[in-house]
């Protein structure tokens, strides 16, 4: 019996010793976790202080050098302020949206040192800074908290993440998100884009389930007669459209079709492929023109080709214009299976989405000769539409091109058919 007792007390003391161990440990790495985020709400609060001054410095400046110093100053300390935001575990929302608008005074400033437009900088940056002032002000109330809990960071952190109306960090996002709006707004291109993404250029009628089904089975007859379940987008997709599941045989797969003129959007079919190679290249091209006339689409022409051990994997591109320029941001993707043709894959979200092409862009002719340094031999010269890097849309030449030597490099490149600016240089082998 005292044996017992004995063992039974060693056992207590043993498990009161690996508590005690156990809490100690835990102690320290909250006070490790409090330190950490000590340390990144410091340094976010003083480049907070650093941008702010730097903005209101670059006010004062019209010599260029002075300037462009300034300039320099926010494009780094508005990267070091978003890097130590990103380590703190604040609500999702004030996250973004201090990322998004801090990175959009760095990217003003980064451009305005790239194209010298400082008048444009400065008449900006007077209401940036007036924000600036509000935002750090707002934020020092929000983060006060913090430094009023001794050491106690979870009661910190449930303030921080919370997303209730009386969060203090409530007030900043929604300045944040204002002040962006005003400070920043889109551009013409941007709202495009945006639009685009949205699918908001869609004004055709709306089509039911079952006509979705049977657009379905035009583009794919191979499904014909499936098992289908028909759902629709949840209630946060940018655009309404009708998710289609099928099961025929040994075939599963889904399609994605819209609600408004019943746009195939992607589709996937799985099954096994067989080893039989009974289609060739040529067959495939055929096949795929014919896949697409089915779909209502008769504007597109391919631009490559390539192919694994079992199917064979096409981009094409919208054609416009008597050039017939290629509008590569109007793609479709398709997969065919190498041992009948069927068609395996879609993807024609960017088709549908259909870019606005301008067509009163100029187009001012290149002698090639002159543009390259001698020994540059031109193969190939087409026109397209691409973006550039302020995400407008711009007809471009696009020419394939090496070096007359033993190198032998051959280059894509892509140049405004009207500002004759290189958007694009790729090297190809």
């Amino acid at each position: 019996m005292k044996s017992a007792i004995y063992l039974l007390s060693i056992a207590v003391l043993a498990l009161g010793l690996y508590a005690y161990d156990s809490k100690q440990r835990n102690d320290q790495l909250e006070q490790a976790i409090y330190g950490q985020y000590t340390n990144s709400l410091t340094n976010a609060s003083e480049k907070l202080s650093t941008l702010q001054q730097s903005v209101s410095q670059s006010l004062l400046f019209q010599d260029q050098q002075a300037l462009e110093n300034e300039l320099d100053n926010i494009w780094r300390t508005s990267n070091e302020f978003r890097s130590s935001i990103s380590s703190l575990p604040l609500n999702n929302e004030v996250t973004n949206e201090w990322l998004r608008y801090v990175g959009k005074i760095g990217q003003a400033a980064k451009s305005t040192a790239d194209n010298g437009d400082y008048e444009t900088w400065q008449k900006k940056m007077v209401g940036v800074h007036k924000n600036l002032e509000t935002l750090s002000d707002e934020w020092s109330v929000a983060t006060a908290n913090f430094y009023q809990n001794d050491g106690d960071f979870s009661k910190w952190s449930k303030v921080a993440t919370k997303e209730t109306k009386d969060s203090p960090f409530k007030n900043v996002a929604s300045n944040l998100k204002s002040y962006s709006e005003t400070d920043f707004p889109l551009t013409a291109s941007e709202s495009d884009w945006q639009k685009k993404r949205d699918l908001k250029n869609l004004n055709d009628e709306e089509i039911t389930k079952d006509e979705a089904i049977e657009k379905l089975e035009l583009i794919v007859p191979g499904i014909k007669d499936a098992t289908y379940t028909v759902s629709t987008n949840k209630d946060d997709a940018p655009y309404p459209f009708y998710h289609i599941q099928f099961v025929k045989g040994s075939r599963i797969g889904y399609a994605d079709i819209t609600v408004k003129g019943g746009h195939i959007l992607s589709f996937l079919s799985e099954r096994p492929v067989s080893e039989e190679r009974n289609v060739n290249q040529q067959q495939i091209k055929e096949l795929s023109n014919k896949l697409l006339k089915r779909a209502g689409y008769n504007d597109l022409q391919i631009v490559e080709m390539r192919e694994n051990h079992e199917a064979w994997h096409i981009a094409l591109a919208r054609v416009v214009g008597e050039d017939n320029a290629l509008v590569y941001p109007d793609g479709i993707q398709l997969k065919l299976s190498k041992d009948n043709g069927e068609l395996l894959g879609l993807n024609a979200m960017e088709y549908v989405q259909a870019e606005k092409i301008n067509e009163n862009q100029k187009v001012v002719p290149i002698d090639w000769e002159t543009f390259f340094r001698p020994g540059t031999l031109v193969e190939d010269e087409k026109m397209i539409y691409t973006e550039n890097e302020a995400l407008q849309l711009r007809k471009c030449y696009q020419v394939i091109a090496h070096f007359d030597n033993d190198i032998q490099d051959t280059f894509r490149i892509v140049v405004d058919a009207e500002t004759h600016d290189v958007v694009k240089v790729e090297y190809l082998s």
